[in-house]
């Protein structure tokens, strides 16, 4: 005999409520669903209805019904050339394909932070500010070690013209044997053959 309907739907709501206290999301996972748009860290509406627990369609339903609070500086919608590109850098299974027919929203980081607005489950706010924690750390990252890019960057346009110098090092010693390999006249004084 099965349990009532009643009992299943409050153990499910009860395991929800579980569940959503102890949302913990490796940044690696977050990380890796980070890309880089039109110059611009973004993520997908398709991998933020997936950290967030809420299908695609209805994170853009959300967003189109509150198209005011996004304007083209927090969200994006892909061009068809964007798409085709984005598409094509990633392995794509036909099971994964469902979510890729259109081309999805990209959000910036203020646009994540518009969407936890928008969106007002307990697990949407919180991945949200999982999300941004992790975008101030890699925007940290990046000025702590900026020094150390520049460094790099030098260093490298260094090696770069390096090649040519050595290139024009070698020559000069090929030059340099050749001429050692010609048979030389010997240097002094010479008396004429009788």
């Amino acid at each position: 005999m099965r349990p009532p309907i009643i009992k299943v739907y409050f153990s499910r709501i009860k395991q929800n409520q579980m569940n959503e206290k102890k949302i913990v999301i490796p940044d690696e996972v977050v990380m890796n669903k980070i890309y880089e748009i039109r110059g611009q860290k973004v993520m997908t509406d398709r991998d933020l209805a997936e950290l967030y627990g809420v299908e695609t369609r209805r994170l853009k339903e959300q967003v189109r019904r509150n198209k005011d609070r996004f304007p083209e500086d927090f969200m994006f919608e892909m061009t068809k050339e964007e798409f085709a590109d984005w598409r094509s850098q990633f392995v794509i299974s036909k099971e994964d394909m469902k979510g890729l027919r259109y081309a999805p929203f990209c959000f910036t980081e203020q646009g994540m932070t518009m969407l936890s607005c928008v969106l007002n489950s307990e697990r949407a706010i919180k991945v949200n500010i999982q999300i941004i924690r992790l975008f101030t750390k890699m925007r940290e990252m990046f000025l702590t070690h900026k020094d150390l890019l520049l460094k790099m960057n030098e260093l490298e346009s260094k090696v770069a013209n390096q090649d040519t110098s050595i290139k024009q090092i070698f020559s000069y010693l090929k030059q340099l044997i050749k001429e050692e390999s010609k048979p030389k006249e010997a240097i002094g004084f010479k008396q004429k053959k009788k």
